[in-house]
């Protein structure tokens, strides 16, 4: 099978045999449902509703923050307990709206209703898709809308579904392709047809062969979409390194992937444009992975949003063994945690429990192997980059293209010494990028 990649990356066990072959459970909560306002980049919610009101499923309960936001939708139906700060799963605190499900799950009027997207304009597509609090889904959480409502004069060529999933353990994506190909493509042909003459491609890593059987025949009779099997190489799902891949154009921090003529969408949000588009469905749940050899069940489990973490632990057969570590996402990019209390949010793809640490080993000095030059997919220099953010020399940082580190970790993966090349350029890059961020706001 001809496959394509880019240069540089690392070749991980992808561990997802584990729940590769489960399929999707639909999942109803037993407790309350939680509501965080920042499930997306940019602005957070602002909520709508006050403690002891009623609401029903796929009523706005939060309006978006701004123009880079989105709102937050209730999933079920029941009373608003409160609207109070609540802790996220990194340790932070965010504003969130709390409501007791009354189990009816009562729907707002139309919710459900078909309709044909060839009878709406492209601006009502991208307005219902803004109202249904559509984000990246793949972790970003970039507002969906916003990608799709380009600067004017802006030629979009190609559409990409990034069906990569090349983070080991997580299925979510990939269940989704052998169970509901067909919702994905009508996603795709919904976004195609807000640009004239652009063509839809499904990238989809090979190590899912049935996944690529499955979409290509969900695209069958459709000239203008695509399925192009890529090599399974980590990171291939990185927005710029799958824009490289599939059309040989490159971007960088100051670009968007417009500026390079394509829009790339995850395979669960496309999944999410056709529910909003089609059918009146708001984004108002989604697949999360729950695995790891601490769990006794791994499985992809259909969850609304706002439900503990801590009840699909127990849908999954509850623990094995007592976690030593618990990721949210994957082990590369995701991150850790120390409490299951806390809700879904739209950006939830993974719950990885692990019996062991994977605690780092003691680094060592440089041995000036090179490996991580080789393996860096932005073609940067991580040790020139790690030590000139461990002695704050941010000036040094950005002359060295810092601010181009993509955060993959292939770099402290791969490094025969065990540096923590990607934490230090990761820590430097947000610092810089804050210190922009402040330096702006004061002009």
């Amino acid at each position: 099978m001809f496959t394509k990649t880019f240069r540089g990356g690392v070749h991980i066990k992808d561990m997802k045999f584990l729940s590769k072959d489960k399929q999707i459970k639909e999942y109803l909560p037993k407790g309350d449902l939680v509501y965080l306002m920042n499930q997306n980049i940019g602005a957070p919610g602002v909520p709508c509703v006050s403690a002891g009101e009623r609401v029903l499923v796929g009523q706005k309960i939060a309006d978006a923050g701004g123009f880079v936001s989105v709102p937050v939708l209730s999933s079920v139906s029941g009373t608003v307990k409160s609207v109070a700060a609540k802790e996220c799963h990194n340790g932070d605190t965010a504003l969130a709206v709390t409501v007791s499900n009354d189990g009816l799950y009562e729907k707002i009027q139309g919710f459900g209703e078909y309709r044909d997207y060839k009878e709406l304009t492209k601006e009502q597509i991208i307005e219902i898709v803004k109202d249904a609090g559509i984000v990246g889904m793949g972790g970003a959480g970039f507002p969906t809308h916003v990608k799709l409502a380009v600067k004017p004069g802006t030629k979009i060529d190609y559409v990409i579904c990034n069906g990569a999933e090349c983070e080991p353990y997580i299925t979510c994506d990939y269940r989704l392709m052998l169970e509901a190909p067909e919702k994905a493509v009508l996603g795709m042909k919904m976004v195609l047809s807000l640009f004239d003459g652009a063509k839809g491609i499904f990238g989809i890593e090979s190590n899912k062969p049935d996944g690529i059987a499955r979409v290509s025949e969900a695209c069958r009779g459709e000239e203008n979409i695509s399925v192009v099997p890529l090599k399974r190489k980590y990171p291939q799902g990185g927005e710029r390194v799958m824009i490289t891949a599939l059309t040989k154009r490159r971007i960088n921090s100051k670009m968007l992937p417009a500026d390079a003529g394509c829009v790339v969408l995850n395979f669960s949000t496309l999944t999410a444009i056709a529910d909003a588009v089609a059918y009146n469905k708001p984004l108002i749940h989604r697949i999360v992975t729950v695995t790891g050899d601490a769990i006794n069940e791994p499985s992809n489990l259909d969850v609304l949003l706002g439900t503990n973490v801590e009840e699909l632990v127990e849908a999954a057969g509850g623990l094995k063994y007592d976690p030593e570590k618990i990721i949210f996402g994957g082990p590369m990019m995701g991150a850790a945690v120390y409490s299951l209390d806390v809700p879904v949010n739209k950006v939830t793809s993974c719950v990885l429990l692990l019996k062991n640490n994977m605690a780092v080993p003691e680094a060592h000095e440089c041995i000036r192997c090179g490996r991580c030059l080789q393996v860096c997919p932005e073609h940067l220099m991580p040790i020139k980059l790690k030590n000139t953010a461990d002695a704050n020399d941010y000036a040094e940082f950005e002359k060295l293209n810092g601010l181009e580190c993509i955060g993959c970790g292939c770099c402290t993966y791969i490094c025969p010494a065990k540096r923590r090349l990607s934490q230090s350029i990761t820590a430097a890059k947000q610092f810089v990028i804050a210190e922009k961020k402040k330096a702006a706001n004061k002009k």
